[in-house]
């Protein structure tokens, strides 16, 4: 075994949704002991700083069933099987925002969960945006409100918890490091 791993002896798949799958896993520790864990199972997502020619930054405000109260969000969207991540971000962009992004890059990717969850969140940079002309397309299920905040005012939103999530954050925080940096 390699220092830490955890062997899997036995899998009983619990639930198997839309979105995850949820297993609870019997493994056996470095040590020779026995445990569980409860395993979430998720494709992947991307999530999507878009920033407009006047350098505002597009959030959707939308509700989440979860926390019982709505979120103003940077963009963002789940993996569909076999999806290039790039293509996952341009489709996500224009059906929550009406945008499309001439340009598109890459910053990071990290997982958001992984005590109990396999779900990577790729980052991407969005500008040189142009609105699509049939506009915003969201999923039949998904209520969403566009809007376009200076980062100030996003900064203002997290201290309030109007901003409440991780990826969001991570969002305003690039952008004032970009920033401070003189590449806003």
């Amino acid at each position: 075994m390699k220092k830490f791993e955890e062997k899997t002896i036995k899998t009983e798949q619990i639930f198997t949704g839309r979105m995850i799958d949820l297993s609870v896993d019997t493994v056996v520790l470095p040590d020779g002991t026995e445990s569980t864990r409860e395993i979430v199972k998720h494709p992947g997502a991307v999530a999507i700083i878009a920033l407009t020619d006047e350098g505002k930054i597009v959030v959707v405000e939308q509700y989440r069933k979860p926390l019982e109260k709505s979120l103003l969000e940077i963009p963002a969207g789940k993996l569909e099987l076999g999806e290039d991540p790039v293509e996952t971000a341009k489709r996500e962009l224009e059906e929550e925002t009406g945008y499309r992004a001439n340009r598109i890059t890459y910053l990071t990717s990290s997982y958001t969960s992984p005590g109990f969850a396999n779900e990577i969140l790729y980052f991407y940079l969005a500008d040189q945006l142009t609105a699509v002309e049939n506009g915003l397309q969201a999923d039949d299920d998904e209520f969403v409100e566009v809007f376009e905040y200076t980062l100030e005012e996003l900064a203002g939103f997290e201290k309030s918890q109007r901003i409440h999530d991780l990826k969001t954050s991570y969002a305003i925080q690039y952008l004032k490091l970009r920033n401070d940096k003189g590449t806003f």
